[in-house]
C-alpha cells in the first residue's frame, strides 16, 4: 500500500510571541501563528490575500522558537498538517487544523519586526550596513 503525503512549506510573520508550555511529562511544546501573504492580480488591479496558519513545535524545537522568535518577525516552517478535536466548555465538540512543525529556519534578524521599516538613504550617498553589535568587520575575515 502506497504512503499518503502531508507536508506543510511555508514562510509568514508570526502574529503574536510564541506561547512556551510543558506538558506533564516535561515535554516543551510552542504555540504561535503565523501570517502568510499571497499577491495576485484580478482585473488589472494588484490585490492580497493573507491567510492565517496555527502552528506547534515540540521539544527543543519549540524551546528554541519560544526563545528567539517575537511578533513580526519572519519564519520558514516545514511539516504537516494534523487535525485535533476537543469538547469546550458547552460540550459541543470542536475541531482544529495546525501544522507540526518538524523543520524551521528564522528568516528575520533577531530585533527586526514588522513595525521596522528600512531606512533608505539619499541617491549617491553610501550606503552603511546596520550596527548589529559585531565587533568584527569585513576586513577580519581570512578570505
Amino acid at each position: 500500500m502506497a504512503s499518503d503525503l502531508n507536508k506543510a512549506i511555508l514562510v509568514g510573520r508570526l502574529t503574536k510571541d510564541p506561547e512556551l508550555r510543558y506538558t506533564q511529562s516535561g515535554t516543551a511544546v510552542c504555540s504561535f501563528s503565523i501570517a502568510n501573504n499571497r499577491t495576485y492580480t484580478a482585473g488589472g488591479e494588484k490585490k492580497e490575500q493573507v491567510s492565517y496558519f496555527n502552528c506547534v513545535a515540540w521539544a527543543k524545537a519549540g524551546e528554541i522558537i519560544a526563545e528567539y522568535c517575537k511578533k513580526g518577525q519572519r519564519i520558514g516552517i516545514e511539516g504537516r498538517l494534523q487535525q485535533r478535536s476537543w469538547d469546550d466548555q458547552e460540550g459541543k465538540r470542536r475541531y482544529t487544523v495546525e501544522i507540526v512543525v518538524d523543520n524551521f529556519q528564522f528568516l528575520s534578524g533577531r530585533q527586526e519586526t514588522v513595525s521596522e521599516a528600512p531606512t533608505e538613504t539619499p541617491a549617491g550617498s553610501p550606503e552603511s550596513p546596520p550596527d548589529t553589535g559585531n565587533p568584527f568587520s569585513d576586513e577580519d575575515v581570512p578570505f
